[in-house]
């Protein structure tokens, strides 16, 4: 479907996109997710048609189509502003771009009805979009973009303007919704959340490069570098250096710790990153014995609704970690994490 070969986009004379690749296929929902001022929205606006890029080039079905006005690409664009018309009604709203590509009456009427059951607004119809919620509104938006059939939807923060609670109701929807189109999509956000309820495919941007592409699960399980572990929130990064390699074990504050290469090649002396996710903490009676224990001072526990989130303090580093049961503040704990599960990463922070 689409494909983008080797985009580079520079602003104000400093590179913003550094040779961007990356294709989408048919029904598929990519999405595009990075720190702001990554290049994301720029890059969204390269392909569609309203900004050209420095070099590269767009092609659809193996059709070259970097000239092609955006006008004639047939590609579907929704912004965070959702450009609503208040004084027409949602139908109104939903037909604006039908009649302006002048199409028949019986047309523009079937083609808002079939969007509108596609976002299970038929019963909307008649009224004002001033009358709706801002999620609503949001609906509304995304049937404008698709009536006219793209053959591409892109999204560029459709629920940046919205709060947090309505966002997550919204994510599951929007997702059913854009399955439903059977469109292929381009989802731009700086929000973890969204892109992981999202994703068929997370690509992360990161100083205009995609750093990692794959999965929700695959990034989740394993980050490609630091920066990827920190930006998701996958944990807690305690930095070292590596001190042997069967197995690997790297010098940190907490003491020298065993940790899974992640398919790395290691050197001993080298500077090394080590993941430790809240959830992998275990919790000993008694004082440190083994591998990867040590001493740990409770500084607060939260309750978090199923689990309890406590912050830990040791050797003047802390982090977090989540249990079932709470820890008393001020007490002092035994922590282990197994090595298997702390992920030995590259790359500064």
């Amino acid at each position: 479907m689409l494909e983008i070969r080797e985009i580079y986009k520079n602003y104000e004379g400093r590179p913003l996109l550094q040779g961007i690749s990356f294709a989408v296929q048919a029904g598929e929902t990519v999405c595009l997710l990075g720190e702001s001022g990554s290049g994301k929205s720029t890059l969204l606006r390269i392909i569609a048609g309203l900004e050209a890029a420095e070099s590269g080039s767009i092609w659809w079905d193996g059709e070259e189509i970097s000239d092609m006005p955006a006008h004639k690409r047939g590609f579907g664009l929704m912004f965070q502003d959702y450009a609503l018309f208040p004084h027409r009604t949602v139908e109104q709203n939903v037909a604006f771009g039908l009649r302006m590509l002048g199409l028949p009456r019986a047309e523009v009427e079937a083609r808002t009805r079939a969007a509108l059951g596609i976002i299970r607004m038929e019963d909307f119809a008649k009224r004002a979009v001033t009358e709706l919620s801002g999620g609503e509104q949001q609906r509304v938006a995304l049937a404008r973009a698709l009536a006219p059939n793209p053959r591409l939807l892109m999204l560029d923060e459709p629920l940046g303007a919205l709060d947090h609670a309505l966002r997550v109701q919204l994510i599951a929807e929007l997702r059913s919704i854009l399955h439903a189109s059977a469109k292929p999509a381009i989802y731009v956000t700086h929000d973890r959340e969204e892109a992981f309820g999202l994703a068929d495919t997370l690509m992360l941007l990161h100083q205009g490069r995609i750093v990692q592409a794959g999965t929700t699960a695959q990034l989740f399980r394993q980050p490609a570098n630091a920066w990827a572990a920190g930006f998701l929130g996958l944990g807690t990064l305690l930095s070292g250096s590596v001190v042997g390699l069967e197995p690997l074990r790297v010098k940190t504050a907490l003491g020298v710790l065993q940790a899974s290469a992640c398919g790395q090649e290691w050197q001993v002396g080298g500077a090394a990153q080590l993941l430790l996710r809240p959830r992998d903490a275990l919790v000993l009676h008694g004082m440190p014995e083994g591998e990867n224990q040590f001493s740990a001072c409770v500084v607060d526990c939260l309750f978090m609704g199923e689990t309890y989130q406590s912050h830990l303090r040791a050797n003047d580093f802390s982090f977090s970690i989540q249990t079932d049961r709470a820890l008393a503040p001020g007490s002092d704990v035994t922590i282990a994490f197994p090595p298997e599960r702390v992920s030995c990463l590259k790359g500064e922070l």
